[in-house]
């Protein structure tokens, strides 16, 4: 059948149900969708739209972002960690995917799609498929073999590259995917903040020199910067730990929010700004009391560093904590710090070349040492002996005797014990001295949005992703990797941007700009009216949701609060007795009435004015 004929075949199918329906001409006013030429939708009626609100949050939501998005529509959780996107959610992660693409093409990035099952053999040959842990999905399939479901793409990207480039004439090159990833958490948790499958956007750079390296690094940083500008969000940038994916240097985005999971440190006098797992501090104790010899003390069950502190009448920072660790796959290790500081398990494990440490049990301490623990000691200790740099400044520490009840008095390393290395080793607190220029550093809280890595040879040089360099040797391609979480971006933005009745969207991310709410829908003067300018908004490319919904108005403002659109239309029958229609802002509460002819124009101007705010 001819195309032009099995066309008008289907036209009159949908005329005659129309007509056998009885609804006629509003079958399209309630279906027909606004869409420009390229297939996005600008224009929708809410009647035709699956947007369920709920007035109460669910009993396991624990942050604002993961209650209002249920309450206002956006997801609906499937599982423990695995949400489904609702057409108001995936609109809003479609303008981040928009975002993102732009800026990535913009840098000389190129988009491939890699395959989310990934071989095991791969994970073998980088060396994570036994260190990664639980959280990376293992299954076999059909014939038996070892496979697991891609939380992170290096392996499968470092194999491509590896069969692809042969020459520096290749290089550089830097090719990015946005897709689904799978990490089973053992605790998923905040909605989309922690869930087990999310939508990442990963890219990865490949360079045949360090040079060429840091300016994929420093490009990709700066994408990063307009990315999260151009979505309307307040950033950091801060030094942070490499984790499991590897690497000699890397940098978060962290969105700054209250409710954030990681806290970080900032110096306000220069632009130093690090993850808390990384932070280093200046020096933050300063011991200038002159040497004594070594003296054993009685100290009858001062087991606590505060109840030691308080019977040897000396401040807590004079103590020298000993704690025994053991370290996966090796010997156990003492550590020393200050009594009045924490230990940095990040820190720690990277000072033990990447093995987890844990904590040994009173009883495994008290197996290993003789001596209970509280009392145990680096004097004459014949483990490795690793000691926060404060430590190497004390001259009269309180340290334990090895023996029950007792500790030593004015112990100092080097004369006393011996310290076989000494690490930046504790965790950073408010008032801290900056390292960089020794002003004080402020704690806060931040969502960790995106992350950019050096990889450096990793990957390559384990896998094999080598090419022919200008000297004609054989070299392994220098590697970058950047990721983003998409849903967390579109979730930190709520939790960034909200109050007490709703979502306020950036207008960048808001599923749709202007709300449109005629209030008396059975008037036929109000709803025309409210037509009318929905097809003069729609045609000016302004994304317009109209609630053509026979709803009472409270109800109406309560979701238009509730989802959050930056503006709000109102059409009502007092409005249009003065010719005027209301245009509400979503973020200041500011109302102006503006004159019904030339309506859509004006709402057009408060939107691109909305749009250059934060891009300016």
């Amino acid at each position: 059948m001819p195309q032009d004929t099995e066309i008008k075949n289907t036209e009159s199918q949908v005329d005659k149900l129309a007509d056998a329906s009885g609804q006629g001409a509003s079958v399209e006013t309630k279906f027909e969708t606004k869409v420009d030429a390229t297939g996005e939708v600008i224009g929708q009626k809410l009647s035709a739209y699956l947007a369920p609100t709920m007035k109460e949050s669910p009993a396991e939501a624990e942050i604002v972002s993961h209650k209002l998005m249920i309450r206002a529509g956006l997801i609906r959780k499937l599982a423990a960690g695995i949400y489904s996107y609702l057409p108001m959610g995936l609109r809003s992660l479609r303008k981040v995917e928009r975002i993102i693409r732009t800026e990535m093409n913009r840098f000389n990035a190129r988009e491939v799609l890699l395959p989310s099952v990934q071989p095991a053999e791969l994970w073998k040959e980088s060396g994570r498929f036994d260190k990664y842990g639980p959280e990376l999905l293992r299954f076999k399939d059909r014939h038996d073999r070892d496979c697991v479901y891609g939380p992170t793409h290096e392996e499968v990207i470092t194999d491509l590259i590896r069969r692809e480039v042969r020459s520096f004439r290749d290089l550089p090159l830097n090719l990015y995917q946005i897709q689904t990833k799978f990490r089973d958490e053992i605790r998923p948790r905040f909605g989309l903040m922690r869930g087990r499958e999310f939508i990442m956007k990963d890219a990865y750079s490949f360079d045949a020199d360090d040079q060429g390296a840091d300016l994929s690094y420093r490009a990709m940083y700066q994408a990063y910067v307009n990315i999260f500008t151009n979505c309307g969000l307040r950033f950091a940038v801060v030094e942070a730990d490499s984790g499991p994916i590897g690497g000699s240097f890397s940098h978060e985005f962290m969105v700054l929010a209250d409710s954030g999971e990681d806290a970080l440190a900032f110096c306000d006098q220069c632009s130093y700004a690090s993850n808390l797992e990384k932070a280093k501090t200046g020096d933050y104790l300063i011991y200038d009391a002159p040497e004594a010899p070594l003296e054993k003390a009685h100290t009858p069950g001062c087991k606590h560093v505060p109840r030691l502190a308080a019977y040897m009448k000396t401040p807590e920072s004079s103590i020298i904590k000993s704690m025994l660790f053991e370290v996966e796959g090796g010997q156990p290790v003492l550590v020393l710090i200050p009594g009045h500081r924490e230990i940095n398990l990040i820190k720690l494990k990277n000072a033990l070349d990447g093995a987890s440490p844990s904590l040994a049990s009173p009883e495994e301490a008290e197996r290993l040492t003789g001596v209970p623990m509280g009392f145990v000691t680096p004097v004459g200790a014949k483990v490795k002996i690793l000691a926060d740099l404060a430590i190497g400044r004390m001259a009269n520490g309180v340290v334990g005797a090895g023996e029950a009840d007792y500790h030593f008095k004015n112990a100092k390393p080097g004369r006393d014990f011996k310290v076989d290395q000494y690490w930046d080793l504790n965790v950073a607190t408010q008032g801290d001295p900056c390292p960089h220029c020794g002003a004080q550093l402020t704690l806060k809280r931040g969502i960790e949005v995106g992350h950019v890595f050096k990889l450096g040879t990793k990957y390559s040089q384990s896998m094999g992703a080598k090419f022919m360099n200008r000297d004609g040797n054989e070299a392994p391609i220098i590697m970058g990797c950047y990721g983003i979480g998409l849903g967390r971006t579109v979730a930190s933005s709520v939790e960034q941007s909200h109050d007490s009745d709703g979502i306020i969207w950036p207008m960048a991310l808001a599923p749709f700009q202007v709300a449109l709410l005629p209030l008396q829908v059975q008037n036929e003067k109000v709803f025309q009216a409210a037509l009318s300018l929905y097809q003069e908004l729609t045609d000016l490319g302004v994304e317009t949701l109209l609630d053509d919904r026979d709803e009472r108005p409270g109800l109406k403002f309560k979701d238009a609060d509730l989802l959050g659109l930056p503006l709000r239309v109102t059409v009502s029958e007092k409005g249009l007795a003065n010719q005027q229609i209301e245009l509400k802002q979503r973020k200041n509460r500011e109302v102006t009435m503006l004159p019904l002819e030339n309506a859509a124009k004006a709402i057009k101007q408060w939107r691109d004015q909305a749009l250059k705010a934060f891009l300016s």
